[in-house]
């Protein structure tokens, strides 16, 4: 079932019934003067701290509720700057694909989103953007041409290691997991408002009404919302180096909303 139009600009102190909060760690949702915040406290390494919104909990994958066409507006703003924000952030639709949900296996991914992710992590699946940083990003690694070279991947991560190779060859396997990405110009700390068009031959990212990127695909639903902020990181890179760990934060960071729009095209 297609999810039912959302408009949330974070009055009074209840969380809208649409969305369902969840913490772990250090983490905490709290809601108040008009604006949510997913925050973590000062985080261990050692432990696993999350912060976040969704609108997918007790659902199974095949529930989720949003497909395209529909337009996403956000409006957000970080406690630090892109440079000193640590762990991972952000907002937008995916499939949740790497926790188990009741009698489900984890799955590849599919995300359209805003995400930041700090240093060490290196999630540099679109060539010549950087794998950290706060960009516009998409993916479906449940496409048909990327399912179709996922057996020749443990040749493909030894040709990818050498940098003409990279260079010439990456560009196909970036297609094939339909990969779009673009770095964005713009201050974590101040309030911007971010808006992305999922249709299902494309995706158009958008922040203070500028286009950012403007993908030729889009990754398929259905997929659930999420707005989160946690200490966690993950290499994953197309020469086969894959890592995921956690990170220790010496201060509160937080990162805030105060409108969420999902409607439909």
């Amino acid at each position: 079932m297609p999810g039912h139009p959302v408009r949330d600009s974070f009055e009074g102190d209840a969380i809208n019934p649409a969305w369902k909060p969840w913490a772990i760690g250090a983490g905490s949702v709290q809601q108040a003067g008009g604006v949510l915040r997913c925050a973590i406290d000062p985080a261990s390494k050692r432990q696993y701290s999350d912060a976040q919104i969704t609108d997918y909990a007790g659902l199974s994958r095949r529930d989720y509720p949003w497909q395209p066409p529909l337009r996403l507006t956000v409006r957000a703003w970080a406690s630090h700057s892109s440079a000193a924000l640590r762990g991972t952030a952000g907002f937008g639709f995916w499939n949740q694909p790497f926790v188990p949900i009741g009698r489900e296996l984890p799955r590849l991914p599919r995300a359209i989103w805003f995400f930041f992710g700090s240093p060490p992590n290196n999630m540099a699946l679109a060539q010549g953007v950087p794998g950290w940083g706060w960009k516009a990003a998409m993916l479906d690694a449940t496409r048909p041409a990327g399912l179709l070279l996922a057996p020749l991947a443990p040749i493909g991560f030894g040709l990818m290691r050498v940098p003409a190779l990279y260079r010439r060859l990456w560009p196909v396997g970036q297609r094939a997991i339909g990969v779009s990405e673009a770095l964005l110009g713009v201050d974590l700390v101040e309030p911007h408002t971010y808006a992305l068009e999922w249709r299902r031959d494309g995706a158009i990212f958008q922040v203070d009404g500028r286009e950012v990127l403007r993908a030729p695909t889009a990754p398929r639903g259905p997929l659930g919302f999420i707005a989160w902020i946690d200490n966690q990181y993950a290499v994953v890179t197309p020469q086969g180096r894959f890592k995921f760990g956690l990170l220790e934060t010496s201060e509160q960071q937080w990162l805030a909303l105060d409108e969420i729009v999902i409607e439909p095209l």
